[in-house]
């Protein structure tokens, strides 16, 4: 069983994770594709229904009916995208293992605790995310509460006050330094948990213990990591950026002349966005898996552990989640056996050596 298991460089797991991404292309973009296929649905059917808002002459409620849409979805989105990245930690785990891994396989093996990775997810993106929400969302309601109608979004601004713009302005410089802060804290918690998906789905641990699992691994390494995740957020932007630059443009272009663009339009971006969705979706999840087995190798010595695993050497480790596809064995492992001297069959014992035979007795007068 060939294995990867070693202390490896930064350099040496960017090349890791480009060799399993393309080795195994098939794989990791099928397991994304089913996040990225309902994404698609979803966003093919709000689409439907604002066209069919527009032909009942209903626009002015396309913004409440488009909210209304997102918060029904949003819960799908969770446990799919959710589903969707166990499913490839999963999968990795497998394939830098030396172990054979399908799509079907991966999905069947985190179904049964899909509501713990969903809960997990769920923890860290609020932890994450949530002092940026908070900002956000107090900004805009100042601008809809405050600035709106004072007039400060009409064209020309005559009718806006020097007070209200001086304080606009300051709301304003104070939301962007106060976002600012927002980002750094979250991508230090982002850091800092990132390897609890990957802890949780290996190691078979719930939401809580997996975090901390996060927070014990990732010490020493978050600067790595930082990097990583720079690299990979880089690449999906540049794709991002080349595939949707001509659908960019086309609602630029109709958004100028106060129209929206044609549906065909919309509708092939969409589905240009469900390809680039499944290419890019698996490389974040490879990068963070195979970190994680860097970080048990470094701290935990994990590669002479699964070495005698693999002799047969040592049971399985507690915790340890040796899934395997549906329909497929459990790996057994052999039973060590005792290397003491086992107890073989008692020889017969030599007879005690004969003395010299007793005198005969005399008789007595």
């Amino acid at each position: 069983m060939q294995t990867n298991l070693r202390p490896m460089s930064l350099g040496e797991i960017l090349d890791r994770t480009a060799q399993l991404y393309r080795t195994h292309f098939t794989l990791f973009a099928g397991i994304a594709s089913v996040y990225a296929g309902v994404l698609l649905v979803l966003n093919l059917s709000q689409l439907g229904l604002q066209q069919l808002l527009i032909h009942m002459h209903m626009s002015h409620q396309l913004p409440w009916v488009t909210l209304g849409f997102l918060l029904l979805i949003f819960p799908l989105m969770v446990i799919f995208a959710g589903a969707a990245v166990a499913a490839n930690n999963r999968a990795v785990s497998w394939v830098n293992l030396g172990r054979p891994a399908t799509i079907r396989g991966a999905y069947g093996a985190i179904l049964p605790r899909l509501g713990r990775y969903i809960w997990l997810t769920t923890m860290v993106t609020f932890i994450v995310y949530i002092p940026f929400v908070v900002v956000s969302v107090a900004y805009f309601v100042f601008l809809f509460v405050y600035a709106r109608p004072k007039g400060l979004f009409v064209q020309g601004g005559t009718s806006a006050s020097p007070e209200a713009a001086i304080v606009l302005g300051l709301v304003t410089f104070a939301f962007v330094i106060l976002a600012a802060g927002a980002i750094v804290y979250a991508v230090l918690m982002l850091l800092r948990y990132s390897l609890a998906i990957p802890a949780a789905v290996v190691e078979d641990l719930k939401a809580r213990p997996a975090i901390r699992r996060s927070v014990e691994l990732s010490k020493g390494s978050r600067g790595r990591i930082f990097v990583l995740l720079l690299l990979i957020f880089v690449i999906e932007l540049g794709l991002i950026m080349v595939t949707q630059a001509v659908f960019f443009v086309a609602i630029f272009v109709a958004a100028k002349h106060q129209q929206q663009p044609p549906v065909w339009v919309q509708v092939l971006q969409q589905i240009v966005g469900f390809f680039t969705n499944s290419f890019i979706g698996p490389m974040y999840a490879t990068g963070l898996t195979l970190f994680y087995y860097d970080q048990r190798v470094r701290k935990e010595g994990y590669d002479i552990e699964w070495m005698m695993e693999a002799a047969g050497m040592t049971a399985q480790p507690a915790g340890e989640l040796l899934a395997t596809e549906p329909g497929v064995a459990e790996p057994v492992l052999s039973v060590p056996v005792d290397l003491a001297p086992q107890p073989t069959e008692s020889e017969p014992e030599p007879a005690e050596e004969a003395g010299p035979p007793d005198p005969p007795e005399t008789p007595h007068g």
